[in-house]
């Protein structure tokens, strides 16, 4: 579903993303690790489409796209973001933010889908009429991954969907991702700097360091400590709750 192929990506002299390369199969996951800095959110928004400055080759589903998309490539492919107050307009109802999607690509039924995609994310049909600082931070990322679900993708691109939460709502988010992915059938590309995140949601991770993925490594390798790159070990290290998913 997703095929990038030495992908490098260029801001003025300074080269961020350097010669990454990864595929993602229909309906699995990948997760990117790294430091702040390294470039994996940088990767996911020159594959969402967001920053242009890039070369290399993307393809989703066999289609290899350019730095410009158009609405058929956004609806296939969404973004979820790292933070759910920034990504939602703050005068804009819940209603409103989940109709604008439907309203852009020219679908139907617009009332039973935000009905339908609330349920789906745990949602009472009651958050219609609030607007985001009305809601938790667990709901406004519920809220988000609403929105990217709504036009009914194949992709969702993930940055750091779940770091600006507490630790007990990243667990409900993160299960909520698992059973979406599982239902719908969606690709995921993940990016966070916790090793536990990833690792619980992805079956493969790539590391990054210094704009290059040093080391592609299975989540049950990563857990074990069967590690390649001397970087990849210092992560694991690092992640005090890295184990085996319940």
């Amino acid at each position: 579903m997703i095929e990038v192929e030495q992908l490098r990506v260029r801001f003025g002299d300074n080269e961020v993303v350097k010669g990454v390369s990864l595929n993602v199969p229909a309906g699995g996951s990948f997760g990117i690790v790294g430091e702040s800095g390294s470039g994996k959110s940088t990767v996911l928004r020159a594959l969402s489409g967001l920053n242009g400055a890039w070369t290399g080759r993307i393809a989703i589903d066999g289609e290899s796209v350019g730095p410009r998309r158009d609405k058929a490539f956004f609806r296939k492919v969404q973004m979820v973001f790292q933070d759910p107050y920034g990504s939602l307009h703050p005068r804009q109802t819940i209603d409103r933010i989940l109709s604008e999607p439907l309203l852009v690509h020219g679908m139907d039924n617009i009332e039973r889908r935000i009905e339908t995609v609330l349920a789906e994310v745990a949602l009472p049909n009651a958050v219609r009429f609030r607007y985001p600082h009305q809601l938790s931070g667990g709901q406004r990322q519920r809220v988000a991954i609403a929105r990217a679900l709504i036009a009914e993708p194949e992709v969702l691109l993930l940055d750091e969907p779940t770091s600006a939460l507490d630790v007990s709502v990243q667990a409900e988010i993160l299960n909520l991702l698992a059973d979406l992915r599982e239902r719908r059938n969606l690709t995921y590309i993940l990016v966070s700097h916790n090793l536990a995140v990833v690792s619980h949601l992805c079956p493969t991770v790539g590391v990054m360091l210094g704009g290059q993925m040093v080391e592609v490594i299975s989540a049950e390798d990563l857990r074990a400590g069967k590690t390649q790159h001397p970087h990849t070990s210092e992560l694991r290290a690092l992640s005090v709750d890295l184990e085996e998913p319940a």
